[in-house]
């Protein structure tokens, strides 16, 4: 199994430049260490975290779809009510096309109340938003079908009517659902996904999370090999694990996420573990930045021990 690593690109709260106008030059910068080892760049999808820079995230991938020929770009992952899900159709088309075949449409549904509002988006509950989310994914689909010329869907929640998409996605972009949520979102990844996304899950959740989407799989007649599976979270790698453990106080991470921390031995051995349960790409974010030393320790140290 060949193991792919991608870099979440920084957002909000931490991670960024503190001046705007280095942002550009440190994603560059980042991104030419990265190139020919790392296989992606990822990118979250808000539009506030308090009053710190936040970049939108198509428009941030569509300048490194021109700006990165050899690196593939996702979104990790999408808040499908806050675009018009024909519309995500198009502009997901248009990006494959471009990039010749490397984007990655990572969709969840939504959890930022706060920025629903503050953006005037309504905000109905989990099960309408999965609802909606399921809706989105087959409109996306019925668009990028290489068969017909238009797509009609008229579901609960979207509708289109002849809605052409062309040129069409050759082929489409696979489609990657983010969340474990055992009773709606993992049936929806059965159904649905070609790729899955989980963040900051310890190994021992995400092994109960196969369990559970397996149990899905097999209601729905499918295999559950054929879904990718995912791991996002943020590297705490130092000379020593008392210097990791230092580095991660004050990053804004939630309680209950497990960070990959310690020496690089360490890292490895936690990589291993999500590796063991059919984890082949990783999307990591580094806490030391836009420093760089915990990236070079990462691709120094522990990289050519996951490639070999």
């Amino acid at each position: 199994m060949t193991i792919h690593f991608g870099w979440v690109l920084p957002s909000g709260e931490a991670r960024m430049p503190r001046d705007a106008a280095q942002i550009a030059p440190h994603l560059h910068r980042t991104i030419a260490r990265l190139r020919g080892r790392f296989h992606s760049l990822w990118m979250p999808d808000h539009f506030m975290a308090g009053h710190s820079d936040v970049l939108e995230a198509l428009t941030t991938l569509s300048f490194l779809a021109g700006a990165v020929p050899d690196l593939h770009l996702g979104t990790i992952v999408l808040g499908q009510s806050y675009r018009n899900p024909a519309l995500l159709a198009k502009i997901a088309a248009t990006l494959q096309v471009l990039s010749g075949g490397r984007f990655i449409l990572g969709i969840g549904a939504g959890w930022k109340e706060d920025e629903y509002h503050a953006y005037g988006y309504p905000f109905p509950p989990l099960p309408t938003r999965i609802a909606q989310m399921a809706e989105a994914i087959q409109i996306c689909r019925a668009m990028w079908d290489p068969a017909p010329a238009a797509a009609s869907f008229r579901g609960a929640h979207y509708q289109i009517e002849e809605a052409i998409c062309a040129p069409k996605p050759t082929p489409p972009p696979p489609i990657m659902i983010g969340g474990g949520g055992e009773k709606q979102t993992l049936r929806l990844v059965a159904a649905h996904a070609d790729w899955w996304n989980l963040v900051g899950v310890s190994p021992q959740t995400y092994a109960h999370k196969i369990r559970v989407l397996e149990e899905h799989c097999a209601a729905n007649g499918r295999d559950p090999a054929r879904i990718r599976k995912t791991w996002m979270g943020v590297v705490s790698i130092a000379r020593t694990r008392a210097q990791a453990q230092a580095q991660m106080a004050g990053y804004p991470i939630w309680p209950e996420d497990t960070p990959l921390l310690g020496t690089p031995a360490e890292i490895l051995a936690q990589l291993q573990a999500y590796i063991a349960l059919g984890v082949d790409l990783f999307q990591l974010s580094f806490v030391d930045e836009p420093a760089g030393a915990g990236l070079d320790r990462f691709l120094a140290e522990v990289l050519p021990a996951v490639a070999g």
